[in-house]
């Protein structure tokens, strides 16, 4: 048939075949279609490593580009544990993980319930993986897991905490906090790496509410300061997931100095290394949330416009590939950490204050401070409902003496009853 074709075109002119002129016209633009479709879906890892026998940390590994990177690691053989807000006895996990395990050929994949949006959760998880002796082997951390609100209001967490705040940067605070111990006893001959999931709208965030009043101090002193006093930005959903990926990106630079200034034991250097992974703007749950801003009618836009959405945004395995790059290449397990990766390179910080190290210390402090507040709260919180369930027990068991009560005076009632009609009678 297509040398049919082909031989009908060049005999008898290319106008001879139905819709081939059409089809040429085309071409050049699928062409470029071709080309924006690459260049849109940036580089691809080209670091392989095998993972075999290390154990890998990972949240918000059960979907969007968190799953595609838990997938690849375990293709290299990687052991995962994926913490995740679900029920270990939920049917979805529970698919997910005997799926993952088929296609990757890898059942070392299990999950623990961590529940991000709980700083109660996360030091139930933390402390119960690091109070065992000798300390439990862990090769890397991936913190992929991020939310964006869409709605204008406020969401809190039941501590009390803003939703993308606790979720996107003091939930991973606290887990690194808890779990920094066992960091630091991992053996000098092991590559230990934390990858942190960060975005590159933390150079709209900023920090003033917490660093506004310390830098007046230091500006009284005349010390030096990487940012200029100005009043907080007002709370806008946009806002307060780029200043939570703002303070995740400071800590991690804050951590990498905590981890590296450990003395060791054996006096060898800290073997631990952050990495900073910025995987681009990617066709997952979490965008489409942000892009729908959560309606029907931002839905329906959403699907007009999808083949627009389609082009210009990387799909989440491609969006995976600098996670990839960061936990498989060489390079990032020697010399210093803190390097922010962006299309599989190292990219320079735009914002010079995630390197100065007050806005380090007192993000460090405020963050310390709010878990302990938060954590109260929770405490607080937690009491009173399982003080509310015992009195609806108890108030559900005496009702059920109550009813038994009264059964058992009707019936001794009706039987004096019925004896007094027969003395009666008789």
């Amino acid at each position: 048939m297509p040398l049919f074709i082909l031989g009908q075109a060049f005999h008898e002119g290319l106008a001879s075949v139905p819709f081939l002129p059409t089809l040429l016209k085309a071409v050049p633009w699928l062409f470029v279609l071709y080309i924006l479709k690459i260049y849109f879906s940036g580089a691809t890892n080209k670091s392989e490593s095998k993972l075999h026998g290390k154990v890998v940390l990972v949240t918000g590994g059960t979907s969007g580009v968190g799953e595609a990177v838990v997938r690849e690691l375990a293709t290299a053989g990687a052991q995962i544990v994926l913490l995740t807000q679900h029920a270990l006895s939920d049917p979805f996990l529970v698919d997910h993980i005997d799926d993952l395990r088929s296609d990757t050929n890898n059942h070392l994949i299990t999950a623990e319930q961590v529940e991000l949006a709980s700083l109660h959760s996360v030091r139930t998880f933390a402390t119960k993986w690091i109070d065992n002796s000798p300390p439990r082997r862990l090769d890397m951390i991936v913190l992929c897991a991020n939310t964006m609100t869409a709605s204008k209001g406020i969401k809190s967490t039941v501590e009390g905490v803003e939703l993308n705040w606790q979720v996107n940067y003091l939930a991973n605070f606290h887990l690194l906090s808890i779990l920094s111990p066992a960091l630091r006893a991992q053996p000098p001959d092991r590559d230990v790496r934390v990858i942190f999931g960060t975005c590159s709208s933390y150079l709209g965030g900023d920090l003033l509410h917490i660093t506004s009043k310390g830098y007046a101090a230091a500006k009284a002193k005349k010390a030096p300061s990487a940012t200029v006093e100005k009043s907080p930005t007002t709370f806008s959903p946009g806002n307060a997931y780029a200043t939570s990926k703002l303070a995740l990106t400071v800590f991690a630079l804050a951590f990498q100095k905590h981890l590296s200034a450990y003395e060791r034991p054996d006096k060898l250097p800290s073997t631990t290394h952050v990495v900073l992974v910025d995987p681009g703007y990617c066709r997952t749950p979490g965008m489409r949330r942000w892009l729908t801003w959560g309606s029907l009618f931002g839905l329906l836009a959403y699907l007009v416009t999808y083949p627009f959405w389609w082009l210009v945004l990387k799909s989440p395995g491609m969006g995976a590939q600098s996670f990839l790059h960061a936990a498989m290449d060489s390079d990032y397990g020697r010399g210093e950490g803190g390097k922010l990766l962006k299309e599989c390179k190292a990219r320079p910080y735009l914002r010079k204050e995630v390197e100065d190290e007050a806005v380090q210390r007192q993000l460090w402090e405020y963050s310390e401070q709010m878990v302990q507040e938060a954590e109260k709260r929770g405490a607080l919180e937690r009491a009173k409902l399982k003080r509310d369930e015992k009195e609806k027990v108890e108030e559900v068991e005496a009702e059920a003496e109550l009813k038994d009560y009264k059964e058992k005076v009707g019936k001794k009632a009706g039987v004096k009853q019925e004896g007094s009609r027969r003395s009666r009678k008789s």
